[in-house]
């Protein structure tokens, strides 16, 4: 009797226990008492999104460059934009980048300014979507739902810009089809610091 007795205690010790105690959030996993094992929770966006803002969070930090005041450098690899600023200080930003097949480098200049842009797809995005089932609109006016969110910056005569996006989750990532995402209060601030002609390097 007192063996089953201590056993009972036991269990319910343990399904107590097992309410309370979760596995690490980095883990995503809770323990179930009723099927006995682990629910997996995948990394949602609004998860994702929480953690973004936490670790590319917008910084004055001090940045070592030759370059001139003004000039915004990119480093796709960190996951980091920097707009250089005087006295050897940079305005540190967090981005998405090109995934793997569309990342690119090279210098170019800010040749346009657009707030709340509308978006055209290219062509070829549309049909690259389209054999993944996905219809892309020929245009989108620009707004709160539109992909390139609330301010754009463009990269001389190419089709790629620095742009908000919809997708918070994404800045940290390597996800777009080349262009920079930036969070919408990010890419805001930072249109309004730069001019048009502004150098931009892409490394």
């Amino acid at each position: 009797m007192r063996g089953h007795l201590r056993k009972g205690i036991f269990a319910v010790i343990c399904t107590l226990v097992s309410f309370v105690f979760v596995a690490p959030a980095s883990a995503g996993k809770l323990w179930n008492p009723e099927t006995r094992q682990w629910d997996i929770f995948p990394d949602t966006p609004a998860m994702a999104s929480s953690s973004a803002r936490r670790k590319y969070k917008r910084k004055l930090i001090t940045y070592r460059t030759n370059e001139k005041p003004g000039t915004i450098i990119i480093d796709t690899d960190k996951r980091y934009l920097y707009h250089v600023q005087d006295n050897g200080k940079a305005m540190r930003y967090g981005i998405g980048v090109g995934r793997e097949g569309f990342e690119w480098n090279g210098t170019e200049r800010i040749t346009r300014k657009a707030k709340w842009p509308g978006w055209t797809p290219p062509e070829e995005m549309r049909r690259r979507e389209a054999k993944k089932g996905r219809i892309l609109p020929r245009y989108m006016k620009g707004g709160p739902d539109n992909p390139l969110g609330a301010r754009a910056l463009y990269l001389g005569a190419t089709i790629y810009r620095i742009h908000g996006t919809t997708e918070d989750w994404s800045i940290g990532h390597a996800v777009s089809s080349g262009c920079i995402r930036m969070f919408n209060e990010d890419v805001s601030y930072l249109y309004e610091q730069v001019d048009i002609g502004a150098k931009v390097i892409v490394n």
